[in-house]
């Protein structure tokens, strides 16, 4: 029988006990694939929550009420209404957890359309490699290597009513190959398979603040509604990461080169917070965690055993700050806070960005605040194609 063993990086101990996988980083706390500690609520494919794209990414992972770009796909997807120019393509590449392991990263491709003035649509890719694990069998002879993938495919529609607002709309499908059939507590692993939705909203609206034009902006998207999630025939079904996702951003023309941008995002997570039981499985505080998925994700909101406070805690909070000068150069930063309890994320993001012609290119950079973070120096890539959209009607 073959079976896993860990090379650098088991840090997938989320992930369930298909493949009972976790490192430890520093003070010994076991790492998720999105950078959080495994105090964190768990769900499956946690890779759907990480940022893909570097402008967002240098302002602190803010981006449900930025300024419409090819990247909304992922952010809130109603904002593909107001995208300029008919088509757009974009490539972000992360190399990703590089304090835990070398070969682990994530890519993101995403393409949106304009249909008309009212209508858009959009596609992408979202792809996560987690590397190489070596095989051996019971007797620890060398079986070769596995590559476990993850990777989510998005279709998404985008409509104005007004000039204002708009609506969107994602259907997604996400394939999670962690597994290469092995067999686990008598039960043969497989890969699991999951469809899920994104539903969002985007309000902006020109105005005069201070004495200089000004747009104010609002957003929300929830996404990943869908199935649970498995990887055996009969075993444990997972819930996937659905969000709720809250931001305003304001952005001041302070004279005609002169661009800043300021973001709000807030995040919380729609699945049911794990009960507290004693040692004979007896919930001794909150509520069960094994319901359907509108169930859970209504319960979401009141079920945390430590009461109203503990609902608080499983908030993050992300501030970004953007200036642009001559809508050419930028210069971005944010700051990204998860409560300790629920998760431990904690960094800093700088960036910067660059537009030539129809080109965009974008980094990014994140600065853990907490020592021997395994987030700590990573890295984000985007490059963007804005076609016709310095073109007049």
């Amino acid at each position: 029988m073959k079976i896993f063993t860990l090379r650098c990086f088991l840090f997938t101990l989320l992930y369930i006990p298909v493949v009972a996988l976790g490192q430890t980083v520093g003070s010994g706390t076991a790492t998720n694939t999105n950078g959080s500690s495994n105090n964190a609520i768990t769900t499956a494919v946690p890779f759907l929550t990480i940022a893909p794209d570097s402008r967002s990414g240098a302002m602190g992972d803010a981006g449900v009420a930025l300024s419409p770009d090819v990247n909304a796909t992922y952010w809130n997807p109603s904002k593909l209404a107001f995208i300029e120019g008919q088509d757009n393509l974009s490539l972000s590449y992360s190399p990703w957890l590089r304090r835990l392991v070398s070969d682990v990263n994530l890519a993101y491709l995403a393409y949106a359309r304009k249909l008309d003035d009212r209508n858009a649509i959009g596609v992408s890719l979202r792809y996560f490699n987690l590397g190489a694990i070596q095989l051996v069998d019971a007797n620890q002879n060398d079986q070769g290597t596995y590559r476990p993938s993850e990777f989510s495919i998005d279709g998404s529609f985008a409509r104005k009513f007004g000039e204002n607002f708009s609506l969107g709309l994602t259907f997604r499908y996400i394939h999670s190959g962690l597994t290469n059939g092995a067999f686990v507590s008598g039960q043969q692993t497989k890969s699991g398979n999951a469809f899920a939705a994104d539903v969002s909203a985007y309000y902006t609206k020109p105005s005069r603040q201070f004495g200089k034009d000004a747009t104010l902006s609002f957003g929300i998207n929830i996404s990943n509604i869908g199935t649970k999630i498995s990887y055996t025939d009969a075993g444990q079904q997972y819930f996937l990461p659905t969000n709720l996702r809250l931001g305003a951003a304001n952005t001041w023309n302070l004279d005609e080169a002169n661009q800043l941008t300021l973001a709000f995002d807030i995040n919380k997570l729609l699945v049911p917070t794990p009960p507290i039981r004693d040692n004979e499985g007896n919930i001794i505080s909150g509520s069960d965690n094994n319901v359907t998925v509108p169930s859970g994700i209504f319960r979401s909101f009141g079920d945390a055993p430590g009461g109203f406070s503990e609902e608080l805690r499983e908030i993050s909070f992300a501030p970004g700050l953007e200036y642009g000068y001559n809508k050419q150069f930028f210069l971005r930063t944010g700051y990204f806070y998860e409560n300790p309890s629920k998760g431990n994320r904690q960094y800093v993001t700088l960036g910067t960005g660059f537009k030539y012609d129809i080109f965009n290119l974008d980094l990014a950079y994140l600065v853990a605040t907490q020592q021997r973070s395994p987030l700590a120096n990573t890295l984000r890539f985007s490059v963007s194609v804005n076609f016709g959209a310095n073109k007049k009607p």
